[in-house]
């Protein structure tokens, strides 16, 4: 078996590799995608082929995918960029990746993409069958973009498409959780993120890509436990703004999502069941 992943490099893609790369069984190989090869050195000297090229590139993904028998999608592009690149590489490279992926003969094709595609809230945990229902303060480009490319990709046929729902990703040094502090300051204090650590994507979307029989199902990948706006300062040492009791949570169900049918299903059970659970193993 051969997976190639794509985005690497990024956040998500530079913890998830060597994990996959660790975990191999005798016969199994790894690719990875690079914009730039210098960064792809890392990979090789774990164990990693090395292809060189943008996924926008119909000529690189032709021979990145040469043989390959799966993938997994994980490059994104949020956060800053212009919209225009949010749509370009979210949606039209995944796509032209799942079509080129199908063309070549691949076998399963995991999608990673995101919760905030559900949208606004539905007063309880979010599921799986819950249709995107587009607002909220975290709709935009990135959601809408990622929610398009799932359906276009499940659309495909003859290709085994796996969808993995990501929640806000931490840990190792990753700096989203400093990050969660430009936007906790207008939370209400009890207001609550769903949050998963690297190992736990990690371990989503490699039971993702090799459990068998789940062609077109898509799974959240999160952990157990929400944290509040008053857990997000003391994890990161700052003391709590005074005035932040005055601020009230519109939608205390938004962007919390059931983890039931990933636990049930292909049997993921989180390392990192809290964010608390990470701290005290010092894996932030």
């Amino acid at each position: 078996m051969l997976t190639l992943v794509t985005g690497a490099t990024g956040q998500v893609g530079r913890r998830f590799v060597p994990r996959l790369l660790a975990q191999r069984q005798p016969g199994e190989q790894v690719r990875v995608l690079v914009r730039d090869a210098a960064r792809g050195e890392r990979f090789a000297e774990l164990g990693a082929q090395v292809a060189v090229g943008d996924m926008r590139d119909e000529e690189t993904l032709g021979k990145a995918l040469a043989g390959v028998d799966a993938v997994v999608n994980v490059a994104a592009s949020f956060r800053g960029v212009p919209d225009e690149e949010a749509w370009a590489v979210n949606r039209d490279a995944a796509v032209a990746l799942g079509r080129a992926a199908q063309a070549s003969g691949v076998e399963r094709f995991v999608q990673a993409s995101t919760g905030n595609v559900y949208g606004v809230g539905r007063g309880r945990p979010l599921t799986e069958e819950d249709e995107s229902r587009p607002g909220g303060e975290m709709w935009g480009a990135y959601p809408e973009s990622k929610a398009e490319a799932e359906r276009e990709l499940l659309a495909l046929k003859s290709l085994d498409v796996r969808i993995g729902r990501l929640p806000f990703v931490y840990g190792e040094g990753d700096p989203h959780l400093a990050n969660t502090l430009h936007w906790a300051a207008r939370w209400a204090p009890h207001q609550r993120l769903h949050m998963g650590h690297h190992a736990d994507v990690a371990q989503g979307l490699m039971r993702l890509l090799y459990a068998p029989g789940i062609a077109g199902r898509i799974y959240n990948i999160a952990d157990d436990a929400p944290v509040t706006t008053v857990e997000l300062y003391q994890l990161n040492g700052v003391e709590v703004p005074a005035g932040l009791h005055e601020f009230t949570d519109p939608d205390p169900w938004f962007g919390i999502m059931s983890n039931q049918r990933i636990r049930r299903e292909l049997g993921f059970r989180p390392i990192y069941p809290s964010v608390w659970t990470a701290r005290d193993a010092g894996a932030l």
